[in-house]
């Protein structure tokens, strides 16, 4: 186990990614029918106090669990599970959970089904532009993650709680950015997290990229592009809120509804006092 740890250091360290992090052998949730599945826990904040384990968990797609996958998901108190897909997206492969587990659809702008047709017409670094402007766009962004930040507050004790999208990258990026964010923990930290999916999804994403280029005829450096995450993505995400809405912390109170006590009642929940 200690061997198998000290490789997963090294090779997140090889991601650029820091020792929080990196502490795989805690974050990482193994399921056969999921990707990218991992707690948020253990993050230190800037006053000092760390995100409580066991609580909050970020995933990819879960419509394929299989049932040893569920008993984990049992295993660790998941009781709500927030899916920020699409109406199509769930249609097409709706979410495999337990009987009992409280579950929201969050689609908000997420049905464009037909992105990959227009994408496999890019070239280069045009698709860094194009995830770019997605990331830029505010427009739906309270409608996904209040109801995400409700859940979060009515989270009842000794219950666990796991949000995603299909990749569990993008969309959950920025879930797991604002939550983070919420709570102090600092923005290096954050990005740190969300570039920690490049790592996670390492299996997945060459295998993706490589029907990408294969079935779609999409350029090799596009499909790297789509496939993973980069830190520009998720600065646009954040640069896009201060300039229209002053700072996250005014976005958070004024489109998420987390007024001061609420952010109280965040931290009181999910760190560690």
């Amino acid at each position: 186990m200690k061997k198998l740890t000290l490789f997963l250091l090294l090779a997140l360290a090889a991601f650029g990614v820091n020792a929080q992090v990196a502490d795989s052998a805690k974050r990482l949730v193994a399921l056969h029918g999921a990707a990218n599945f991992r707690d948020l826990g253990g993050y230190a904040t800037t006053d000092g106090h760390h995100v409580k384990w066991g609580e909050v968990y970020r995933s990819a797609d879960i419509s394929k669990l299989t049932d040893s996958d569920l008993n984990v998901l049992k295993s660790i108190n998941i009781a709500f599970d927030v899916d920020l897909r699409g109406h199509q997206e769930q249609a097409q492969a709706p979410d495999k959970i337990n009987p009992g587990t409280d579950y929201i659809l969050c689609p908000a702008g997420s049905d464009n089904m037909d992105w990959a047709k227009e994408i496999a017409k890019l070239k280069g670094k045009q698709a860094d532009s194009l995830m770019i402007v997605y990331y830029s766009n505010t427009q739906y962004l309270a409608d996904r993650y209040k109801p995400f930040f409700d859940k979060l507050l009515n989270l009842p004790q000794g219950q666990s709680l796991v949000f995603h999208c299909s990749a569990g990258k993008d969309r959950t990026g920025i879930g797991s950015a604002l939550f983070l964010y919420s709570l102090g923990v600092p923005y290096n930290t954050i990005m740190d997290d969300y570039l920690a999916s490049n790592f996670y999804r390492k299996a997945v994403n060459a295998q993706l990229i490589g029907q990408m280029v294969k079935y779609m005829h999409m350029d090799p450096e596009v499909a790297k592009s789509m496939a993973g995450v980069k830190k520009e993505y998720l600065d646009a995400t954040m640069d896009a809120i201060k300039t229209q809405y002053g700072s996250i912390d005014n976005y958070l109170k004024t489109q998420i509804g987390l007024d001061d006590q609420k952010i109280a009642q965040l931290k009181a929940k999910y760190l560690e006092q």
